[in-house]
């Protein structure tokens, strides 16, 4: 045996069942199915309460939006929300989040206005914010590549000797993807403060679970590149910041990176030109609705006096200025030059796109010039 496997420490295997903490009725939970982590002090989980509150109901107001054509598309991460705020909550300012095109929640979560988050999917710009100041790359529709951009990042922080930590959403589906097994792959060999948090929602746009991998769980992959693997209830907000939180801190003392499966479910469609009624049944949905993220800790914060009327009422009012503001700012119409299309392209213009411009140039003036006669 050589002595880089007889020193090598043995990484932590997934559980059988999913991490839990709060179960599905609002109770907590003890023994073997918390593998051994804590739950949050109630006055963290009602900070998570508040923030998956909010968060709903933005995403509600928005798949509203795209219903009235003022957005083109937009991917709900409705039912999501424990893995969405719980991965937020776990970073520190100066960590990076990495996330897919179905985590804007996330996104305003972490600081991100509903103007700048949605101009994406408004087709008003490639992206409406600014990644260094938030510490957020930009949204990805190929599936996975953010992945190794965190990888990237991630060990350059840790060459450069800063503490940064770089969490990446993935879906179930993005771990079919060539760029997820590389990322795995380079993370652990590097031993990079990585965080992978698949989100198992159960479906990659119509393809099932069954149809994207043959092992127990995603969490499974994790012991084949040498990391520890986390297989946690994506609905139960209390499990996902303990697993969540407790493997950022790992990452930013030196302890390489680790992957997580949050089991979890989307409830509305991909995205609004989907029809989820072709693949999959109405009791299936029902089942999931039953086991609410937030209605969860709803039950179980009100039972130990923490959500009180008044809190409620004050959630509620911070959600809806949100939901108006989020309003306000699509029904403002966008001032768009066309010719920010050659911007940020080449650090050097090519003749071939300085070419182009002067074209667009030409026609954008006599289109002004034979509006005025």
């Amino acid at each position: 045996m050589s002595d880089r496997v007889a020193t090598r420490e043995e990484p932590v295997r997934p559980t059988l069942l999913p991490i839990s903490l709060i179960d599905g009725a609002g109770v907590a939970v003890n023994g073997k199915r918390t593998a051994g982590f804590a739950r949050p002090d109630d006055q963290l989980l009602l900070g998570l309460y508040r923030k998956m509150v909010v968060a709903r109901r933005f995403d509600i107001q928005v798949s509203a939006l795209t219903r009235q054509g003022r957005l083109a598309t937009y991917p709900s991460a409705l039912g999501q929300e424990a893995c969405e705020i719980s991965a937020v909550a776990a970073l520190a300012e100066g960590d990076w989040l990495f996330p897919t095109y179905r985590d804007t929640v996330a996104l305003v979560s972490r600081g991100v206005t509903p103007a700048e988050a949605l101009t994406l999917f408004r087709g008003d710009w490639h992206l409406g914010f600014d990644p260094g100041h938030y510490r957020i790359a930009p949204q990805s529709t190929p599936l996975a590549t953010q992945a190794l951009h965190a990888v990237g990042l991630a060990t350059a922080a840790k060459l450069k000797g800063d503490d940064t930590v770089a969490l990446t959403f993935l879906g179930d589906g993005s771990t079919s993807e060539g760029d997820a097994h590389e990322a795995f792959n380079f993370a652990a060999v590097w031993q990079a403060p990585v965080v992978f948090l698949v989100q198992n929602n159960q479906y990659a746009i119509s393809v099932p679970v069954a149809k994207q991998t043959h092992a127990r769980t995603f969490a499974d992959k994790a012991i084949g590149y040498g990391m520890p693997g986390y297989f946690v209830d994506g609905n139960d907000a209390a499990a996902m910041f303990a697993v969540i939180s407790a493997s950022v801190e790992r990452a930013r003392a030196g302890g390489g990176p680790t992957l997580i499966e949050g089991l979890t479910y989307r409830v509305e469609a991909h995205t609004n030109s989907d029809d989820p009624t072709r693949y999959r049944g109405k009791a299936e949905e029902t089942t999931w609705r039953g086991l609410d993220p937030i209605a969860r800790l709803e039950t179980y914060l009100t039972k130990a006096g923490i959500l009180t009327a008044g809190v409620a009422a004050d959630i509620t009012a911070e959600a809806e200025a949100l939901a108006s503001a989020t309003r306000d700012s699509m029904s403002e119409s966008p001032v768009l030059d066309p010719l920010e299309l050659f911007d940020h392209v080449y650090v050097n213009d090519r003749p071939a796109l300085l070419e182009q411009r002067a074209f667009l140039e030409r026609e954008l003036a006599a289109t002004e010039a034979g509006g005025h006669r």
